[in-house]
Protein backbone atom coordinates (compact mmCIF):
# COMPACT_ATOMS: atom_id res chain seq x y z
CA UNK A 1 0.00 0.00 0.00
CA UNK A 2 1.27 3.11 -1.09
CA UNK A 3 2.02 5.78 1.72
CA UNK A 4 -0.85 8.25 2.78
CA UNK A 5 -0.51 12.10 1.28
CA UNK A 6 -2.37 14.62 2.77
CA UNK A 7 -2.47 17.63 1.16
CA UNK A 8 -0.85 21.17 2.68
CA UNK A 9 -0.92 23.66 -0.28
CA UNK A 10 -2.65 24.85 -2.84
CA UNK A 11 -0.67 27.89 -5.21
CA UNK A 12 -1.69 30.27 -7.93
CA UNK A 13 0.81 31.67 -10.17
CA UNK A 14 -0.37 35.43 -10.09
CA UNK A 15 1.42 38.67 -11.47
CA UNK A 16 0.14 40.67 -8.52
CA UNK A 17 0.77 38.56 -5.06
CA UNK A 18 -0.79 40.89 -2.82
CA UNK A 19 -3.92 42.15 -4.64
CA UNK A 20 -5.08 38.00 -4.99
CA UNK A 21 -3.94 37.39 -1.44
CA UNK A 22 -6.27 40.15 -0.49
CA UNK A 23 -8.85 39.24 -2.58
CA UNK A 24 -9.14 35.35 -1.19
CA UNK A 25 -8.48 36.89 1.99
CA UNK A 26 -11.96 38.87 2.23
CA UNK A 27 -13.72 35.98 0.23
CA UNK A 28 -12.70 33.09 2.19
CA UNK A 29 -12.21 34.84 5.90
CA UNK A 30 -8.32 32.45 5.93
CA UNK A 31 -5.77 34.19 8.17
CA UNK A 32 -2.88 35.87 6.12
CA UNK A 33 0.14 33.56 6.85
CA UNK A 34 3.00 35.38 8.96
CA UNK A 35 6.06 35.21 6.20
CA UNK A 36 4.08 36.25 3.41
CA UNK A 37 5.85 38.71 0.98
CA UNK A 38 5.23 40.11 -2.42
CA UNK A 39 7.01 37.37 -4.21
CA UNK A 40 5.02 34.46 -1.89
CA UNK A 41 2.02 34.74 0.18
CA UNK A 42 -0.37 32.48 1.63
CA UNK A 43 -3.80 32.10 3.63
CA UNK A 44 -4.19 29.27 5.99
CA UNK A 45 -7.29 27.75 7.75
CA UNK A 46 -5.25 26.82 11.25
CA UNK A 47 -5.67 22.79 10.11
CA UNK A 48 -2.31 22.88 8.19
CA UNK A 49 -3.80 23.88 4.84
CA UNK A 50 -2.30 26.65 2.74
CA UNK A 51 -3.67 28.58 0.16
CA UNK A 52 -0.86 29.86 -1.98
CA UNK A 53 -0.04 33.12 -4.69
CA UNK A 54 3.15 32.95 -6.36
CA UNK A 55 4.62 36.40 -8.46
CA UNK A 56 5.39 34.80 -11.81
CA UNK A 57 6.98 36.82 -14.73
CA UNK A 58 4.95 36.93 -17.80
CA UNK A 59 1.47 35.79 -16.36
CA UNK A 60 -1.23 35.08 -18.49
CA UNK A 61 -4.31 34.78 -16.93
CA UNK A 62 -6.47 31.74 -18.10
CA UNK A 63 -9.43 32.38 -20.72
CA UNK A 64 -12.22 30.33 -19.43
CA UNK A 65 -14.05 28.17 -21.38
CA UNK A 66 -11.49 29.20 -24.21
CA UNK A 67 -8.46 27.09 -24.19
CA UNK A 68 -6.53 29.69 -25.59
CA UNK A 69 -5.12 29.66 -22.47
CA UNK A 70 -6.59 27.40 -20.45
CA UNK A 71 -7.32 27.07 -16.70
CA UNK A 72 -4.57 24.93 -15.00
CA UNK A 73 -6.49 24.22 -11.67
CA UNK A 74 -9.65 26.14 -10.00
CA UNK A 75 -11.21 25.97 -6.88
CA UNK A 76 -14.74 25.05 -5.74
CA UNK A 77 -16.20 27.07 -2.74
CA UNK A 78 -19.24 25.84 -1.24
CA UNK A 79 -22.23 28.54 -0.40
CA UNK A 80 -25.30 28.32 1.71
CA UNK A 81 -26.41 31.25 -1.14
CA UNK A 82 -25.54 31.69 -4.58
CA UNK A 83 -26.88 34.68 -5.35
CA UNK A 84 -25.64 36.74 -2.12
CA UNK A 85 -22.02 34.38 -2.23
CA UNK A 86 -21.96 35.92 -6.09
CA UNK A 87 -23.03 39.31 -5.30
CA UNK A 88 -20.41 39.76 -2.29
CA UNK A 89 -17.52 38.22 -4.36
CA UNK A 90 -17.92 40.51 -7.73
CA UNK A 91 -17.98 43.68 -4.92
CA UNK A 92 -14.57 42.34 -3.81
CA UNK A 93 -13.57 42.14 -7.53
CA UNK A 94 -14.50 39.00 -8.96
CA UNK A 95 -15.20 38.67 -12.58
CA UNK A 96 -18.31 36.37 -14.47
CA UNK A 97 -17.83 35.17 -17.60
CA UNK A 98 -20.63 35.10 -20.13
CA UNK A 99 -20.47 31.15 -20.80
CA UNK A 100 -22.26 29.32 -17.46
CA UNK A 101 -22.63 25.58 -17.64
CA UNK A 102 -25.97 25.18 -14.86
CA UNK A 103 -26.46 28.94 -13.35
CA UNK A 104 -28.86 27.19 -10.71
CA UNK A 105 -26.67 24.68 -9.86
CA UNK A 106 -22.92 26.62 -9.75
CA UNK A 107 -21.53 29.57 -10.92
CA UNK A 108 -18.08 30.10 -12.18
CA UNK A 109 -16.54 32.93 -11.18
CA UNK A 110 -12.69 34.48 -12.00
CA UNK A 111 -10.27 36.17 -9.46
CA UNK A 112 -8.72 38.99 -10.38
CA UNK A 113 -5.57 37.36 -11.51
CA UNK A 114 -7.65 35.86 -13.95
CA UNK A 115 -8.50 32.10 -12.54
CA UNK A 116 -11.64 30.67 -12.48
CA UNK A 117 -13.50 29.28 -9.64
CA UNK A 118 -16.75 27.91 -8.89
CA UNK A 119 -19.63 28.19 -6.30
CA UNK A 120 -21.31 25.18 -5.33
CA UNK A 121 -24.82 25.43 -3.29
CA UNK A 122 -23.26 24.02 0.17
Amino acid sequence: MPPRMSLRAITLDCSDVPALAAFYQQATGLDPHPESHAEFAGLTDGNGLLLGFQRVDGYRAPRWPDQGVPQQIHLDFAVDDLDEAEARLLELGAGKPDHQPDENRWRVLTDPAGHPFCLVRG
